[in-house]
């Protein structure tokens, strides 16, 4: 249960941020939003989408729990308490330094990272110049780099690649218009396509609902195009539904997939006792946003 709530508050906890979502990040570097909007607009419905599953929880689920013992992991004595403090602060920094690298220079957000990972660089090499050839090599973030999933990379390229051979091909701009003739509304719209992310990877629909509507000039003066402005309703609630909405299943997010190879949760547990939380979670934190702005 405590695994399946995870996945719930990492999809809500992800939602709201430029930086803690790959669909909002998406969004971010498109354009279609900025910083101040994702935070102010998205963090009450992300944390209701949380909030109304424990909340539920919380009557159906009593006792006494006792905390597992846990010990350090082998090499942890390798490094103190004030290396480990500093590099978590950090890398911390690093993070949150990149929202305003792009604000302040206008300079993709990679240039960010890549700056923030130099100076981790910079820091671990520092902090390990005295140790011997064993720990230094072990906790530089050359190690780290040797670490990286090279095949999820792959797998993003790949459906990148794919959506946008859709989009030139057109298939995506006959799927914008028959969602606008059968749903008629941008709140519909995302709550769908916030279901199907619990279906087929969030990542593919945000980036075919990128290629799907276009951001319209501040000019416009239809409510329809209004939407589609930059920080228009539709991308704010596409951020949301796309982030949260894979909490439904445990295959609609890569936390929800982690946890399957980790804790060996198979997918009709969490059907039978995570996804109708999940939902409602969803839908309410869909509700607070709706009257929040419709």
């Amino acid at each position: 249960m405590y695994a399946g709530m995870v996945v719930v508050a990492e999809n809500a906890g992800g939602a709201w941020s430029p930086i803690g979502d790959v669909t909002t990040t998406m969004l971010w570097i498109g354009g279609q939003l900025t910083t101040p909007t994702i935070i102010v607009n998205l963090i009450l419905p992300s944390a209701v989408a949380l909030l109304v599953p424990l909340l539920i929880l919380t009557f159906r689920l009593n006792g006494n729990v006792s905390r597992p013992n846990v010990s350090m992991s082998d090499g942890g004595e390798a490094t103190t308490s004030f290396e480990r403090n500093l590099i978590f602060s950090a890398g911390l920094l690093g993070l949150l330094f990149v929202p305003i690298f792009k604000t302040v220079t206008h300079l993709p957000p990679f240039m960010g990272m890549m700056l923030s990972l130099g100076l981790m660089w910079i820091l671990t090499e520092i902090l390990h110049r005295s140790k011997n050839h064993e720990v230094k090599s072990n906790r530089s973030v050359i190690a780290v780099l040797r670490k990286i999933d090279s095949a999820s990379v792959l797998f993003f390229l790949g459906i990148l690649l794919a959506v946008a051979a859709l989009q030139e091909a057109g298939h995506l701009i006959l799927t914008a218009d028959f969602l606008r003739n059968q749903l008629n509304d941008v709140y519909l719209i995302n709550i769908a396509i916030g279901f199907l992310s619990a279906i087929v990877d969030n990542v593919p629909l945000v980036a075919a609902s990128m290629g799907m509507y276009d951001i319209q000039p501040d000019n416009v003066t239809e409510a329809w195009d209004i939407a589609f402005t930059q920080n228009g309703k539709f991308w704010q609630f596409l951020a949301y539904c796309a982030g949260t909405g894979g909490s439904a299943l445990i295959i609609g997010s890569a936390a929800g997939v982690a946890v399957m190879g980790l804790e060996k949760i198979d997918f009709v547990w969490y059907l039978k006792k995570i996804s109708l939380l999940a939902i409602a979670g969803y839908l309410a934190g869909a509700g607070v946003y709706v009257l929040m702005f419709a």
